[in-house]
C-alpha cells in the first residue's frame, strides 16, 4: 500500500499579499504535484518578514513531508529570504558555474525567439 505524500507550498512577497502579482506559481506547482500523486495540504503566502517566513516554514514543516517555497528570491539588494533560508537550513550560497550557463543560454535563445 502507497503511503500518501503531503506538500506544502510558501510564497514570500509582500507584492502577493497587496494583490500587486497573482501567484500563479503555486497554481502551477500544484498542478504538477498533483500530476505525480502528491496531495498539497497547504498554500501559504507570507510576506517579506523573517518572523513569518521562519513560522511558516516551522509550522509547514510539522504537516508535509515536502515543502517549496517560491518568491522572494530578489533581486532588490534588500531582499531577506536567501539569507534566511541559509541560515535556517545551515546552508550557504553558491555560485554553480554550469547551471550559470545554462540559464544564460536558455535567456539568450528566448529573446532571439522573440525578437521582432
Amino acid at each position: 500500500m502507497n503511503q500518501q505524500i503531503f506538500a506544502s507550498i510558501i510564497t514570500i512577497g509582500d507584492e502577493l499579499l497587496i494583490g500587486q502579482v497573482i501567484d500563479t506559481n503555486s497554481a502551477f506547482i500544484a498542478q504538477q504535484l498533483n500530476k505525480i500523486g502528491i496531495t498539497v495540504k497547504h498554500r501559504l503566502a507570507v510576506g517579506d518578514n523573517e518572523t513569518d517566513i521562519l513560522n511558516a516554514l516551522d509550522a509547514e514543516s510539522k504537516l508535509s513531508e515536502i515543502i517549496i517555497i517560491t518568491g522572494g528570491l530578489g533581486p532588490t539588494a534588500d531582499d531577506i529570504t536567501k539569507p534566511l533560508l541559509c541560515k535556517y537550513f545551515g546552508g550557504k550560497m553558491m555560485m554553480h558555474e554550469d547551471t550559470l550557463n545554462y540559464l544564460k543560454d536558455l535567456f539568450a535563445n528566448v529573446l532571439k525567439l522573440h525578437r521582432v
